[in-house]
């Protein structure tokens, strides 16, 4: 894929880090389905993941410079979670050939997910350190595990369905000859 490509389509998902959590936290939806995860995975395993993490970095500073979504105070462990996902997302998508479209796409955005979010509870721990509440293991699983699993399942659905569908109007590259149509 072009350099021209892989930045206009970075560009999209730099707006759409903005648009998506504005209209899902219109309706309420925002903390559940975590919005913005969504146009940044999508970078890293369209785009490759140095455009991914770009994204992952981008995304939520311009969101908050233009939405107030999420606040400044929350940038700090956000930015490494969504770095992250943009990064492994275009790692794994470079490395995993199993032969069929589908599998690459799941074996990729399933373990860059969990990796996000082992980044994002490793970051904000170190964002905690000095807190006296401080941060444990159950405060991760319930913030990034349990509190985020509808957006998780959107992501997993979402996104394979988005890509494939791309590849068959052949506005992406068909990653395998047939397999673009299954």
């Amino acid at each position: 894929m072009s350099t021209v490509k892989k930045l206009t389509i970075s560009a999209l998902c730099l707006a759409l880090c903005c648009v998506l959590p504005t209209a899902f936290h219109a309706f309420g939806l925002g903390a559940a389905f975590s919005p913005i995860h969504l146009p940044v995975l999508l970078c890293g395993m369209v785009c490759g993941p140095v455009y991914g993490a770009l994204c992952g970095v981008l995304g939520p500073i311009l969101s908050c410079l233009l939405t107030s979504m999420p606040g400044a105070a929350m940038l700090p462990s956000m930015i490494p979670e969504l770095l992250a996902y943009g990064l492994f997302t275009g790692l794994f998508m470079m490395f995993i050939r199993t032969g069929r479209t589908a599998a690459d796409l799941y074996l990729s955005l399933l373990p860059a997910m969990l990796l996000g979010r082992v980044v994002g509870g490793i970051a904000k721990a170190l964002f905690l350190l000095g807190s006296p509440d401080g941060y444990s293991i159950s405060l991760w699983a319930s913030a990034f595990l349990v509190q985020t699993l509808p957006g998780a399942i959107l992501d997993l659905i979402a996104i394979p369905v988005l890509i494939l569908a791309l590849t068959r109007a052949n506005l992406l590259p068909a990653r395998y000859g047939a397999d673009a149509q299954r």
